[in-house]
């Protein structure tokens, strides 16, 4: 039997990896997302890829089945998730601070389709405002009477003689000094009192005494305005809070507990007893996330990773040394495609015997590759959080400090 003729003739492989190629090759090329596209650097660098590709792959040796547009959708990748892992960095570095701040919207490439006042924010250094601590305390100072974001309010009623339970829910909705605040909303009350604080001029003197006190050795109804101690102000406060505070709990008969909003004084009021009594409340919001009518609070601005207005990192903003990992890492998947490819066919039949394709070797090789140069990034970049900076700065000055302790002091000789 004759031996057959093919037709055509091939003795090359319908698809070689070319030794170089041009931004022009890849700017006609198709790219799997219009990302970068239109930066004539990053073609310039993704038609290098091509080259680096060929001579990592021994492509002057034997045949790489690879078409450029595979590298250059490689190297887009590799770009991309250099971008990704730097974006995630820097959440993880300013999060605390971004809160409640201005979020946008993106499109399907994760653009934001409007940047006014958030134009390139990951490239940024952000202002150090403590934003989640803030909410926190504000929430704290809410329930304890100071006030925070949440408008506190106060509110009298008149007691009556031998009535001892009062429903200050009932007071304060029906009363019209808080119509439209409370309607069928729950009061939270955070002070009651009957009798206005009537000792900071005991406590002081009747000289004003400002950064002076009594010699605290003891109290009777007025201080010791003869002799006085210089002391901080602050000093002064805790000690008027806790002077009313005794004053509060000694000269008065009447005491109360609140169960549910409704109040019960104690013992019996008489008609000598307390005639107005005062409460200080604030009112619960409807829910936790509508903003307030009065003040923007952040509640529709960032709220985690996903809200932070952070695009794709522009091209030109990546340096030599995200340049030198986008190539490695391009080139890891590069691999992993050729892999794929050769792993479709494991052997080759030639006349006498068989070839077998090192698809399998190719994929482990990738894989590994992939997962070591992530790694070498996260932990370069977990080494330079702002904490870790701020950590070795202290280090820094500490040695530095310690050598000076060490330099002998000039004596000066007139």
């Amino acid at each position: 039997m004759a031996t057959p003729t093919l037709t055509p003739v091939s003795q090359t492989s319908a698809v070689i990896l070319p030794s170089a190629s041009t931004p022009a090759e890849a700017a006609a090329a198709a790219f799997p997302f219009e990302i970068y596209t239109d930066d004539q650097y990053f073609l310039t660098g993704a038609a290098d890829q091509v080259a680096y590709t060929y001579a990592k792959l021994g492509g002057d040796v034997l045949d790489i089945e690879l078409t450029k547009e595979q590298v250059f959708s490689a190297y887009q990748e590799a770009v991309l998730e250099y971008s990704y892992i730097l974006n995630v960095h820097q959440v993880k570095n300013s999060i605390g601070d971004l809160l409640g701040a201005k979020t946008g919207s993106f499109d399907e490439e994760g653009q934001l389709q409007d940047t006014t006042d958030l134009e390139d924010v990951a490239l940024k250094f952000p202002k150090f405002k403590f934003e989640y601590a803030r909410r926190v305390a504000h929430g704290y100072a809410t329930e304890a009477g100071f006030g925070g974001v949440t408008p506190i309010y106060s509110a009298s009623f008149n007691t009556t003689a031998s009535v001892q339970d009062y429903d200050l829910q009932d007071i304060i909705s029906n009363s019209s000094d808080f119509t439209g605040v409370v309607g069928d909303k729950r009061v939270n009350i955070s002070k009651v009192y009957y009798k206005t604080p009537s000792a900071m001029w005991r406590f002081y003197g009747y000289y004003g005494g400002l950064n002076t006190v009594g010699d605290l050795a003891s109290y009777g109804q007025y201080s010791d305005d003869s002799t006085f101690q210089l002391i901080p102000v602050w000093q002064n406060k805790a000690q008027a809070m806790a002077f009313e505070d005794a004053i509060y709990t000694r000269n008065s008969h009447y005491s109360y507990e609140i169960k549910d909003n409704k109040l019960r004084i104690f013992p019996e009021t008489v008609s000598s007893g307390p005639i107005k009594m005062w409460v200080e409340f604030f009112v619960d919001t409807d829910t936790p996330w509508k903003e307030d009518t009065d003040v923007d609070n952040g509640v529709n601005g960032i709220n985690n990773m996903n809200t932070v207005p952070f695009e794709n990192i522009p091209y030109q903003s990546i340096n030599s040394i995200g340049k030198q990992w986008i190539r490695r890492f391009a080139l890891a998947l590069a691999k992993e495609i050729l892999g794929n490819i050769r792993s479709k066919i494991a052997t080759i039949p030639i006349p006498g015997a068989q070839t077998t394709l090192n698809g399998a070797a190719l994929l482990s090789q990738a894989t590994t590759e992939q997962k070591e140069l992530r790694e070498e990034l996260k932990k370069t970049l977990d080494e330079l959080t702002y904490a870790k900076v701020a950590e070795g700065d202290g280090v820094l000055t500490k040695a530095i400090n310690e050598i000076q302790q060490k330099i002998p002091m000039t004596v000066y000789v007139g």
